[in-house]
């Protein structure tokens, strides 16, 4: 059994995890205890919660936010969710662990302190002649308690990891997903149904390896797993979370019911995009043609300029090629843009 510190009178009391991760930005005491209804709650770590009902389940899954600190509707989201599962007005029948990634760049208002913390997964955090920094420290952690996390878990239990996001950008399809590269495997109409009941449609389809932290679980855990983008960042206090309010009843399902059932599969509710390609900033001299408010998805003719990276200038080499998470700010050697083309459900899809 864990010692009992002494924020956890009040974490059962008020249930909000939220302000003691952000009071202990870098570490918090691990410490356990159990609610009225026999669930175990276990705080691993500043930001880091699972809950294990004393029910027999089948599902393990992680939600995450703040793996950009600026990002606050998922933070409001998780934050209501593990208070009504403290307080009990929420009942589990499957394990969950909450992660709110970044504390400190919560704290702060920013994407994240020194480093972007989304580009430090799958073993990224520790490169050769690169110096450690508190994001690295911290995106090994996360990935030591994810896989500590499915370790544990039933046999045979369903895994999957939603990394809850919201974009620098506004986007001509509000919300939209990120279903990680495969590596050959088909990806799973059930979990389009899945992110349509959360309110997502619109799927973009990754065809390389990468350093976030939805492929990280996909790929060393075989989770269904997806980078959710769910609106554009605006700071606490100013997201309707109206807008919100299917998310957070599928994830409450997700999480409470034994199955959920969803409805009929029907191929034109989806708008699904296969990643083009992807532009990195190699260079100082790095811009865009168009303007900062340039939504997601939008589209360009072939032929049009895309970005100037010093002395190479891309140009849209297929009709209607749609630009994704431009930046032109990211560190040298970063994606500054993604573009992508609209695909069909086909025989990949099972």
């Amino acid at each position: 059994m864990l010692a009992k510190p002494s924020y956890l009178n009040e974490l059962k009391n008020t249930g909000d995890f939220l302000t003691l991760s952000r009071n202990n930005e870098w570490h918090l005491e691990a410490s356990e205890f159990a609610l009225e209804n026999g669930t175990r709650v276990t705080v691993h770590d500043t930001g880091v919660i699972e809950f294990q009902p004393r029910v027999t389940t089948t599902k393990d899954v992680v939600l995450s936010s703040a793996v950009h600190g600026n990002e606050t509707a998922p933070i409001e989201i998780c934050d209501s969710l593990i208070k009504q599962i403290i307080s009990g007005e929420l009942k589990l029948t499957q394990r969950v662990l909450f992660i709110y990634g970044n504390p400190k760049s919560i704290n702060i208002g920013l994407r994240f302190v020194e480093e972007n913390l989304n580009r430090l997964f799958n073993g990224h955090h520790t490169v050769e002649g690169i110096a450690m920094n508190d994001e690295r420290v911290r995106a090994a952690k996360l990935e030591q308690y994810v896989s500590d996390f499915f370790e544990r878990g039933e046999h045979g239990s369903a895994r999957s990891h939603y990394d809850l996001h919201t974009a620098i950008r506004g986007s001509k399809n509000e919300k939209f997903a990120v279903y990680p590269y495969l590596h050959g495997k088909p990806w799973k109409k059930s979990q389009l149904q899945f992110l349509l009941s959360c309110g997502v449609n619109t799927v973009l389809m990754m065809k390389s390896e990468a350093t976030t932290f939805s492929y990280y679980s996909s790929y060393v855990h075989g989770a269904d797993s997806f980078t959710v983008e769910l609106g554009q960042v605006k700071p606490f206090g100013q997201n309707d979370m109206t807008r919100f309010e299917k998310t957070k009843k599928t994830l409450a399902a997700l999480i409470s019911q034994d199955e959920v059932e969803y409805p009929q599969f029907n191929a034109s509710d989806f708008e699904l995009f296969a990643v083009h390609r992807t532009i990195n900033r190699t260079e100082d001299e790095f811009s865009f043609p168009f303007s900062d408010d340039a939504e997601n998805f939008t589209g360009f003719a072939k032929g049009e300029l895309l970005a100037t990276d010093g002395d190479t200038s891309y140009y849209a080499d297929v009709e209607g090629e749609a630009i994704i998470f431009p930046n032109a700010h990211v560190a040298l050697g970063q994606r500054a843009l993604l573009t992508v083309i609209p695909m069909q459900i086909d025989s990949n899809f099972v």
